[in-house]
């Protein structure tokens, strides 16, 4: 087996300071949104020593490359000068302090949705009553009734705008949240001062729906940022093994695996993961790689064979000679093959940034030049100057496009979730919507990843009886598939297993055993490079008992029941096919000939898919990547999109933006369908909102909108884009055209 030598040399930790050719990445949890992100990067980039810097607004981290000198106290000092404290510590509690996050947005929705319906029955009744004439003190009491609502909730729901305003405020910036507060703020200070001095017009209702809405989409926001953050931590865990060092007297003792050294030997019993890259020094037993290669089935290993760290010991305790620890190991390259790949910024993100340096100083302008305009030239009082300048700012608040892109996604993954298919990330349908060349893995992608005997028609019944009752006794995955073959059967007593050879039993007249050829007399039948004679077999065992002809046993890796009428609808809708896999290059040669994929790669090492991805990216094409399996784990990071089967490796599902379930392929077509009709919803309710704003922000400026009006026009676009996004097609019509397409494409 190949053996991937690490690739990258920098460390993604904090540990490296003073090592100027590695960059350091620091944890900044105070980044709140595309404007914090743009600040952090001038503001680094400005000083000197510092090549580049990359602020990830998902796991909140600065990594900053060095030119010359490490001068990470000036950095520090620099992000504390500009309010935002950074540490070295990007630890594990960051998964816990970000539900602390997620309680305190959920709590703060909750007040700010039971105040916000209250308060608009109020105001329900006060708009009646202004129509029938009410009487001025009837309508200061609802108005009075509504503040004591109003009041308390937007003091206690609006925390996490005001702490993160007050906080630019403070430190001579300014971000997203400040133009928000300041609507939130006046507006209620304007309408309690309605209220007091018996004005006819308040605007709790405004202050308090308006925090509602925001509150939703942040709420969203922070669940999605805790799904990339999972992703890594789960894979930084597969390193945390019990490790026990062999001392030269043969005893052993448990340490940190910090301690270790190359050289130093560990004993890793049966069962337990390898936390080290390293040589096996004494015994045999079989592996399971899969995480690691993609490989379905496992494989024996013996003195001098190299292991991996990630990979589990599956039947016999093994003496390993460390080669590799922590950072120098391919896991840790893994770790930081996801990490790059999660740093690179889409379209949609340097979209946002833009808009969010925009949209604060725009917004303020525009609220100052009405009330000094109507001040100043029109010559009004500053009440109600004040109220043009505040329905300047409600009425271009980015409600409704904010909610152009998050409402279609909420109906468009609910609708999807219906047919089994979970999408994870917020701008996951986005960035599919654009692909036009899907990837594939093979093993528990296109195929089910559980093995089946194929050649039980041509073994006599006897035969196959006898060997699944030693296979009975073996909890070897092709072993499991003989029993499955043969129901009924039971295992026999006095079964013997050899790892890494197979099964042995003192049957009448002498020895049978079941295994590989070697093992049973046969000589080196088991090529591991030459085509199998049944389909896309995965492994072979052969049976010998005395006095009787060898049989022997293939093994399939079955295909879902409609990967060819997939892979050929996909293509018909305009979207290129490429497979890589860690298997046998028979093996993926026998799938992708099956499926119809004409460009396919075997024996792919993680940083291999990597590199290919990378490599259509920088072709110009947009690549979505479907795959189970850690190996897998890199190059769904690197992809535009990724997508993984229910039955993938929990770190696969985790690292993956969405995930199908079932034991069919079709699901990937019908996403891709769904990603391209929400995108173009999306860009209807995008049209909206921007001619609402071309529209409605003239108005307000002239004067001839109310802060009431003003509150009206917002609600009413926002709800225009929610209606629009309820325009997609329900999930049972997706399901039938995909299955349609899949039926005419066979």
């Amino acid at each position: 087996m190949t053996i991937a030598t690490p690739i990258l040399s920098s460390d993604s930790r904090g540990e490296n300071l003073g090592d100027p050719s590695r960059p350091t990445t620091v944890h900044v949890p105070g980044m709140r949104c595309g404007g914090c992100v743009a600040k952090i990067e001038r503001s680094l980039a400005a000083l000197p020593e510092i090549r580049h810097v990359r602020a990830n607004l998902s796991r909140q981290t600065v990594r900053i490359e060095w030119s010359a000198g490490d001068r990470t106290q000036a950095a520090l000092n620099a992000l504390e000068a500009d309010g935002f404290p950074a540490s070295f510590a990007v630890v594990p509690e960051v998964a816990g302090q970000a539900s602390e996050d997620e309680k305190l947005l959920i709590k703060c929705l909750a007040v700010a949705g039971f105040a916000s319906a209250n308060v608009m029955l109020l105001s329900l009744s006060i708009w009646a009553g202004n129509a029938e004439d009410m009487a001025p003190e009837t309508r200061t009491m609802f108005h009075w009734f509504s503040a004591l609502i109003a009041l308390p909730a937007i003091t206690y729901a609006g925390r996490p705008f005001f702490r993160s305003a007050w906080k630019a405020v403070r430190h001579m910036r300014t971000n997203m949240d400040v133009p928000i507060s300041i609507a939130v703020v006046v507006a209620s200070a304007t309408s309690l001062w309605e209220t007091a001095t018996g004005g006819r017009h308040a605007y709790f209702d405004s202050a308090i729906t308006l925090l509602f809405f925001l509150l939703i989409g942040r709420l969203l926001d922070q669940r999605a940022r805790r799904q990339v953050r999972s992703a890594a931590a789960r894979l930084v865990a597969l390193q945390d093994c019990v490790v026990r060092r062999l001392a030269d007297d043969g005893s052993t003792a448990v340490v940190d695996l910090e301690t270790l050294d190359a050289g130093d030997r560990i004993l890793v019993a049966a069962g337990e993961r390898f936390a080290i890259d390293g040589d096996v020094h004494a015994g045999r037993s079989s592996i399971d790689e899969s995480a690691m290669t993609g490989e379905a089935l496992p494989r024996l290993v013996q003195p001098g064979d190299r292991i991996l760290a990630g990979t589990v010991n599956l039947s016999s305790p093994l003496t390993v000679t460390t080669r590799a620890v922590g950072d120098a190991t391919v896991l840790a390259d893994i770790v930081r093959l996801t990490d790059a790949a999660e740093q690179r910024r889409s379209a949609y993100v340097i979209l946002a940034d833009r808009v969010s340096r925009l949209y604060a100083p725009v917004v303020h302008l525009l609220a100052l030049l009405a009330f000094v305009g109507w001040m100043l030239i029109g010559g009004i009082d500053w009440q109600p100057a004040l109220m043009i300048a505040v329905a300047v700012l409600i009425i271009t608040c980015p409600c409704a496009l904010g909610l152009a892109v998050p409402v279609v996604q909420v109906v468009a993954t609910g609708r999807l979730f219906g047919i089994g298919t979970l999408v994870k990330s917020g701008d996951a349908l986005e960035r599919l919507a654009t692909v036009d060349t899907v990837v594939f893995d093979k093993t528990g992608t296109l195929t089910l990843g559980s093995p089946d005997l194929i050649n039980a028609s041509t073994i006599p019944e006897n035969a196959l009886r006898d060997a699944a009752a030693l296979a009975a006794a073996s909890s070897h995955p092709l072993s499991q598939a003989l029993t499955r073959a043969a129901p009924g059967v039971t295992a026999r007593e006095g079964v013997e297993e050899i790892p890494g050879n197979g099964l042995s039993w003192d049957g009448p007249g002498g020895l049978w055993r079941l295994g590989s050829a070697v093992w049973c007399g046969l000589g080196d039948r088991d090529s591991d490079e030459t085509a199998v004679d049944h389909g896309h077999a995965v492994g072979t065992l052969w049976f010998a008992r005395p006095g009787q002809e060898p049989v022997s046993f293939s093994f399939s890796d079955p295909l879902r029941e409609d990967a060819a009428a997939t892979i050929k609808a996909i293509r018909d809708a305009g979207c290129e096919t490429v497979l890589l896999s860690g298997d046998r290059k028979a093996v993926t040669a026998d799938v992708a000939r099956q499926v119809g994929i004409k460009v396919w790669s075997g024996r792919c090492l993680p940083s291999d898919k990597v590199a290919e991805i990378e490599h259509l990216r920088d072709a110009g094409r947009s690549v979505m990547m479907v795959g189970d399996g850690l190996n897998d784990a890199p190059a769904l990071a690197a992809a535009t999109v990724s997508m993984s089967p229910g039955c993938a490796a929990d770190i696969a599902q985790t690292s993956a933006e969405i995930v199908f379930q079932g034991a069919a392929l079709r699901p990937v077509l019908t996403t891709i369908r769904a990603a391209r009709q929400s995108q173009r919803l999306v860009r209807q309710n995008i049209a909206l909102a921007i001619g609402y704003n071309m529209l409605a922000v003239p108005l307000a400026m002239s004067g001839l909108v109310t802060p009431m009006i003003a509150a009206l026009c917002m609600s009413s676009s926002s709800i225009l884009v929610v209606a629009n996004a309820f325009r997609q097609a329900p999930h049972r019509r997706l399901w039938r055209q995909a299955m349609s397409e899949a039926r005419l494409a066979v």
